[in-house]
This record gives structure tokens, C-alpha cells and sequence, in this order.
């Protein structure tokens, strides 16, 4: 009985194999590629297909990327340095890089100017797109508004002064009024700035002398890819708190508030843009004092602003309407009155939800700040279709200018894109 369980019983190894690689069809991108390009039959003619057509895209693009001319001081002398060959002119970008860039009026002297507000600009908006940086840090952010007009604008330091002071006064009538009515402390915080702007605005023009420390520049010199970027800078953060206020107001118990807001929404979005901004242009204007002087950048963005605004605050609608009834109905089990039970609960989490349509938004504002040449701005469209193209010198030469243009916007365009896809995956949107 002894032997036939012996023989029963199978060889058990009592060491293991040695660690063997994985065949060649499971590993490297011998794997990748049968998984993921030619899985199926239908795959494999889909990716032979995509890969003749960027063979025949980089074919024709190549040879005129690899072949640029980038030193030339003019069209002709580009095409007799190519003799026939492919290439594009590069040289325009070379010798127009700072009418692209800042327009053709700017002084030239004073670019470092916009470009420390530049790069300031990304110091400002750090504590804001990353909430794991220090809170201190937000001090800098609610001053540098101020401070990028003035480096950009110039003149005497006491306008921004004057209206951070403004500004300063409100928050804090606010900060000690909201305690007893959120009301009070709103209606009460406009009026001290307004009190504060307007008293400051006198004694700016009655000590204020020719000389100051930065030569000041209008905003007609304004132009090129900078003007587009502080356009789209400053509607975007001027049109995302208007557009919550305009959600909550069409969402608000209050009759007029409500019908206030919701024409004010269904009107701005039945204009096209590009009619705002001729409103701005030509009619805005006459809203305004007779002896007042608004320059047409203020106006532009204030039809920016209105026109983007609308958008957003759809957007923040259709947030609210996502978050449940319980959510409201848990803010007012615990006691909080609107303003708390908005600020603490339920913004918070409309946000959130509100994330991708916020950006959708915020990119085509972006983009369409080129509309702007149509009102005889000089951005970087309007410095490409006017005073680069209209020279004698660089008359022809469209691929170059176009394709520059392009990279700019897609560049911002695209870092706002992988921003908003961390965020949403930092903040867990999907709620899982």
C-alpha cells in the first residue's frame, strides 16, 4: 500500500526556475504596437492609412521647416537665397519679432516693461492655480493688478495707488458690515471705494506733475500678442466672479434680480461678439460723462466681460442645478444663512462640476481676442494682416506669420487645457 502511494506522488521541485524575459510578442513596443495599432484587421488598415498620410504632411513640411531662411531683410532676398528650393522665409520673425510681440508703437526702450509684468504675472497667479503654495503669497497677487498697469501703462504711481487704496477701504466697510447683513456690507463696501476713488482722483490731479517715474504710454500704442494675452487675462478674471453673481441672481427668489439677470444673459448671447466690440468701438462712448475720456481698451474689455460673462454663468447654472437637493437643504439644517451656505457649500462644489465648460469658455475667449483687429486694434492678427503685411518688404510672405501666430495661441491654449485636467483630477470632479 506503502509503494503504490509512492508511486502516486508527482515530483514537486523543491527549488524555483530561474526568472525568464517574457517572449518577444509581450514586451516593448513589439507589445504596444499589436495592441494598440494593429489589434484587429480594421486597426491595422486605419493605422497603414494614418501613417501614409503623415508621411505625405511631413513630406511637404519638412523640406520647408529644414530649409528656412532666417537671415534676410526682405521677401526677395529670401527667394534668391532659396534659388528655387523649398523653404519658408523665416527672416520675418527675426525682423518683425517686436511688432508681433508688442506692437509697433511701444517704445522699444520700455519693453522690459510689459515683460516683467510677464513674468510677475506667473508669480501673481501661483497661490491662485495651486492651492498648495503658502497663502501669503496671495498678498502679491491682489496688488499686482495695480502694479502690471502701472509697469505697462506708466505715469504717476499714485492712479494704481489710489485705486488699491479704494479697494482696501471697501473690503474692509465690508469685512465689518457683512456681520450684520451681507446687503450692508456689499452696498456699504462699493460706496467707501467709490467715496475713495472719487476724493483720490482730485488730489492725484492736483499733486500729480509732469515728470514720473515711468514714461507713460497709451493704450493705442498698445498692440501685438500683448494686447491679446492682457485682454484675455483680464476678461477671464474679471467675467468668472460676474458670471457666478449673474448664475445666482437668475437662480434668486427675488423677482427682480432674477428677470434683471436673466435678460441681461438671453441678450448678450444673442449678439455675436463681433458686434459688442463695434458697440464698444464706435457707441460705448456716449454712455459715459461728456468730459470723461475712456480709452478703447477699457471699453473693449468691458464688452469682453459682459459678452463672456453671460456664457459662464450658464455654465455655473448648470452646476447648481447638478448638485442635490439635500445639499442645500443640509446648509440650512446647520444654520447658515445665503451667503455662508453659497460660499461654504454649495459654490464649492458647483465649481467643481463647473470646471470643464469654465475653460471651454475661457480658451475661445482667448482666441477670440483676435477679433479685435476689426476694430482697428493692432494685435498680433491685426499687426500681421496691417503694418507687416502692408510693407513692400515682407508683402507675400503669409505661411511664416500665420504659423507663428498659431504657436502662440496654442501654447496658452493648450497649458490652460492640461491645467484644468490636473485640477479636475486634484479635485476629484467625477466623485468617485
Amino acid at each position: 500500500m506503502s509503494d503504490t502511494h509512492a508511486e502516486s506522488i508527482r515530483f514537486v521541485r523543491e527549488t524555483t526556475l530561474p526568472q525568464a524575459e517574457p517572449p518577444v510578442a509581450e514586451r516593448g513596443i513589439y507589445k504596444w504596437g499589436r495592441e494598440n495599432l494593429f489589434a484587429t484587421p480594421a486597426n491595422a488598415i486605419l493605422t497603414l492609412v494614418a501613417l501614409y498620410v503623415i508621411y505625405l504632411v511631413l513630406s511637404g513640411i519638412l523640406p520647408w521647416l529644414l530649409n528656412g531662411v532666417w537671415n534676410a531683410s526682405s521677401l526677395s532676398e529670401c527667394r534668391e537665397i532659396l534659388d528655387g528650393q523649398t523653404g519658408g522665409c523665416f527672416a520675418v520673425l527675426v525682423d518683425r519679432w517686436n511688432q508681433l510681440l508688442f506692437g509697433f508703437k511701444y517704445p522699444s526702450d520700455q519693453y522690459w516693461r510689459p515683460t516683467l509684468a510677464f513674468v510677475l504675472f506667473f508669480v501673481a497667479a501661483a497661490p491662485v492655480l495651486f492651492i498648495d503654495l503658502p497663502r501669503k503669497m496671495l498678498a502679491f497677487t491682489a496688488i499686482f493688478p495695480f502694479l502690471a498697469y502701472w509697469l505697462i501703462w506708466g505715469g504717476p504711481i499714485l492712479v494704481p495707488v489710489v485705486a488699491l487704496l479704494g479697494f482696501v477701504v471697501g473690503y474692509v466697510v465690508y469685512s465689518r458690515l457683512v456681520t450684520q447683513s451681507f446687503a450692508g456690507g456689499f452696498f456699504g463696501g462699493i460706496a467707501a471705494a467709490a467715496i475713495v476713488w472719487f476724493v483720490g482722483g482730485y488730489i492725484v490731479d492736483a499733486i500729480s506733475g509732469p515728470a514720473s517715474m515711468l514714461r507713460a504710454v497709451a493704450s493705442r500704442d498698445l498692440g501685438g500678442f500683448m494686447l491679446n494675452f492682457m485682454l484675455g487675462v483680464t476678461c477671464v478674471s474679471l467675467s468668472v466672479p460676474i458670471g457666478i453673481a449673474l448664475a445666482l441672481g437668475r437662480q434668486s427668489s427675488m423677482p427682480l434680480i432674477k428677470w434683471v439677470s436673466v435678460v441681461f444673459i438671453e441678450f448678450i448671447r444673442g449678439v455675436p461678439l463681433i458686434t459688442l466690440l463695434f458697440v464698444a468701438s464706435v457707441m460705448l462712448a456716449y454712455f459715459f460723462p461728456p468730459e470723461s475720456t475712456v480709452d478703447l481698451f477699457l471699453r473693449v474689455v468691458i464688452m469682453i466681460t459682459m459678452f463672456s460673462s453671460a456664457y459662464i454663468a450658464e455654465v455655473i447654472r448648470g452646476g447648481l442645478a447638478a448638485l442635490p437637493k439635500g445639499q442645500y437643504e443640509a446648509a440650512d439644517s446647520l444654520g447658515l444663512d445665503y451667503a455662508q451656505a453659497m460660499r461654504l457649500i454649495i459654490l464649492p462644489q458647483a465649481l467643481k462640476i463647473s470646471i470643464p465648460g469654465i475653460v471651454n469658455i475661457a480658451v475661445g475667449l482667448f482666441k477670440d481676442t483676435t477679433l479685435v483687429s476689426v476694430i482697428s486694434m493692432f494685435d498680433l492678427v491685426g499687426m500681421i494682416r496691417g503694418p507687416i503685411l502692408a510693407s513692400t518688404d515682407w508683402n507675400g510672405v503669409y505661411w511664416e506669420l500665420l504659423g507663428f501666430a498659431a504657436l502662440l495661441f496654442f501654447v496658452v491654449c493648450y497649458g490652460i487645457s492640461q491645467y484644468s485636467q490636473w485640477l479636475e483630477r486634484r479635485l476629484a470632479t467625477d466623485h468617485r
